[in-house]
């Protein structure tokens, strides 16, 4: 009898040469009954028990099997060749193990599915669970028609490239999407052999909570447009403002749609077609947020930051918050270019600007932060992490006072990769977020400072997140420093902060920002954001 949808069609279990019941070779064999002839449970003819060809237990391919099989000889479990543990792209790696070096996670190549190899075929010849065994083996029996549990593996078992499932080529990869054999290792930490687990930092980020963008492509929102024309888009700029009205729709369409180095020439190209200045015939035009938006949007990044830093510094009050957030999350060639703008534009420089108006530790930690001046290596050294996390904690939780010199001097001065493992070592050591040993130790501006910065070089995206939502909750919107990081991250990591403000606020920021803004001012944000996720 036979049930509905049952036997499977090719390659199932039981095997689909002969179904259930079975036609020839199956199970219960057909020729031959019980005990079969050949190839049956247990074996007569030609193979009896134990079988001389094809039997059980089975002398090339079979379960457990001679070349190949289960304990194997070539590729197997426990494998020679990339098994586990692996000589080169297994589980553990030698070479290019996890974390990721290239690519990430997930893996542009080689991950999960996998593109090009990657997991689950670490490599064609080995690893687990692409054995590829010389005749079958196991897992990947590949009995006479397509057994159990194979997708009929014509070469190479389940999982294993290039027949069964996963990729095609099965090329030698990491886990997942490491480097291929060969390549360096991973930048952290250290890449020594027993590198801690880091956990990860509410972003889906494993171990390093913020990768350097360059391993992972592109995250920004907007990319350069193919073949704009400054000169072209000038005329539609000039276009949409000449006459009654203006064109909003025309300028947001356009600045929303090219990236900061194909706006920025349009100013001097607006100048030298209408010998008249782009801003200022902008500023005639529009009004309000979309306005201040337009406007950041047409000045290069340095620009823009030395003019909110110049803001932030003039107003009534000082805007403490957004000092900590450009000088903290910018690198060090960019904070030189914007304290050089500063100074022409301004007549007065960054450092002289920050000590007139601020005090104290606070006021060190921001002179600190705006010399440009911190470590940028990649490499971390795990014992010197541990050394700075004693500095910290013997600073701060284990003295009566802080020494908050101890905090500014490893906070301004070493790598993000490097702060990154010291705080790794500090939770470690002391049982508790450095964050909440800070908020303990200080107070006042000095305390929001440090807490910022560390916040910012753990994981920045998280950072920038929480930014946005505070602009955006209780009553009236922020808009300075909605638009400062609508502008200034949208080429960097807006991708990664909008899956960040997904993760932390259960809300997407593209619905967040439409249900806070509105008009022309809301059109151009969205553009900036993306996307909804």
């Amino acid at each position: 009898m036979s049930y509905p949808g049952y036997p499977p069609q090719s390659g199932g279990y039981p095997p689909q040469a002969g179904g259930y019941p079975p036609q020839p070779g199956a199970y219960p064999p057909q020729a031959g009954g019980y005990p079969p002839a050949a190839g049956g449970y247990p074996p007569a003819a030609g193979g009896g028990f134990p079988p001389a060809a094809g039997g059980y237990p089975p002398q090339a391919g079979g379960y457990p099997p001679q070349a190949g099989g289960f304990p194997p000889q070539a590729g197997g479990y426990p494998p020679q060749a990339g098994g586990f543990p692996p000589a080169a792209g297994g589980y553990p790696q030698a070479a290019g193990g996890y974390p990721p070096q290239a690519g990430g996670y997930p893996a542009p190549a080689g991950g999960f599915p996998p593109q090009a190899g990657g997991y689950p075929a670490q490599s064609g010849a080995g690893g687990y669970p692409s054995q590829q065994p010389a005749a079958g083996g196991y897992p990947s029996q590949q009995p006479a028609a397509g057994g159990y549990p194979s997708q009929q593996p014509a070469a190479g078992g389940w999982g294993a490239a290039p027949a069964g499932y996963g990729a095609p080529g099965g090329a030698p990869q990491g886990y997942p999407g490491g480097p291929a054999p060969g390549q360096p290792m991973p930048n952290y930490p250290g890449a020594p052999a027993t590198n801690p687990s880091m956990p990860g930092y509410g972003s889906g980020v494993p171990s390093q909570p913020q990768a350097p963008a360059i391993h992972k492509g592109f995250r920004g929102s907007i990319k350069d447009f193919p073949g704009a024309d400054p000169l072209r888009d000038v005329e539609v700029l000039r276009k949409a403002m000449k006459g009654f009205g203006t064109d909003e729709n025309a300028i947001t369409e356009l600045l929303g749609n090219r990236s900061s180095k194909q706006r920025v020439p349009l100013v001097a190209a607006y100048k030298t077609t209408y010998g008249k200045d782009l801003f200022h015939d902008l500023k005639s035009e529009l009004t309000g947020n979309y306005e201040k938006l337009v406007l950041a949007m047409l000045k290069n990044p340095s620009q823009f930051d030395a003019s909110e830093l110049r803001e932030a510094i003039k107003g009534a009050g000082t805007d403490e918050a957004c000092l900590i957030e450009i000088l903290s999350s910018r690198s060090n060639d960019e904070i030189r270019e914007i304290t050089k703008i500063y100074k022409s534009e301004y007549g007065k420089s960054l450092e002289d600007a920050i000590s007139s108006d601020t005090s104290g530790h606070f006021r060190r930690l921001l002179i600190s932060l705006s010399q440009g001046n911190r470590d940028e290596r990649d490499t971390v050294d795990i014992s010197l992490a541990k050394q700075d996390a004693q500095k910290l904690y013997a600073a701060g939780e284990n003295k009566v006072g802080t020494d908050e010199s101890q905090f500014n001097a490893i906070l301004c001065a070493r790598s993000k990769p490097h702060l990154r493992a010291v705080f790794q070592e500090y939770q470690k050591m002391c049982g508790r977020e450095i964050e909440k040993s800070i908020g303990r130790e200080m107070s006042g501006n000095v305390e929001s400072g440090m807490v910022a910065v560390v916040k910012c070089i753990k994981n920045t995206p998280v950072y920038f997140a929480e930014r946005l939502h505070k602009a955006m909750q209780g009553a009236g919107t922020k808009d300075t420093t909605l638009i400062r990081i609508m502008v200034s991250r949208s080429e960097k990591d807006m991708l990664d902060i909008r899956q960040a403000y997904m993760q932390t606020y259960g809300k997407s920021l593209y619905t967040h920002i439409s249900g806070d803004t509105s008009g022309d001012y809301k059109k151009l944000l969205l553009k900036l954001c993306g996307g909804s996720d």
